[in-house]
């Protein structure tokens, strides 16, 4: 079976939470921010605007990516991650496409990522996707953050 991206759907709360924490925990440490975050994805992503996606196949959840709407035209790709056994299956690809389309789709100009230069798969996939890295850092709320990407959609 092909593994397809869709809209968020009430029910996936755990499979975002999950799939996140286990990137995160492996990499880094659980902060505040991805607490709540995770806790709420329908406080913090989706009722300000922002959206969910779901890379899955045969409707199990592989991967997931946030858009979180920063304003002014912009919005940050965040939370993405896909599940260890599902990688190389081009979910993450799947995911940074659809997110961008996504973003198009709503209004915005820019997509906002932060991650950290440990993650190698994810900033080769951000940089074949066309992102830049930002001239001017901007403060993070994560620690973690050592590199800030943007891709204009004009």
């Amino acid at each position: 079976m092909a593994v397809a991206v869709r809209s968020f759907r009430p029910g996936d709360e755990a499979a975002f939470r999950d799939i996140n924490l286990d990137w995160i925990e492996r990499f880094f440490a659980i902060e505040q921010k991805d607490r709540d975050v995770l806790g709420d994805p329908a406080k913090y992503i989706l009722d300000p605007g922002g959206a969910i996606l779901l890379a899955v196949e045969d409707e199990v959840p592989l991967g997931v990516v946030a858009l979180m709407v920063m304003g002014q035209g912009s919005v940050e790709l965040a939370k993405m991650g896909v599940r260890p056994q599902a990688q190389g299956k081009g979910a993450g690809r799947l995911l940074v496409a659809a997110a961008i389309e996504k973003a198009r789709e709503m209004g915005m100009h820019r997509v906002y990522i932060e991650t950290n230069s440990k993650l190698g798969p994810a900033l080769k996939l951000y940089s074949d996707a066309g992102f830049q890295p930002l001239t001017e850092a901007i403060p993070s709320p994560y620690a973690r953050a050592d590199v800030q990407l943007e891709l204009f959609l004009d």
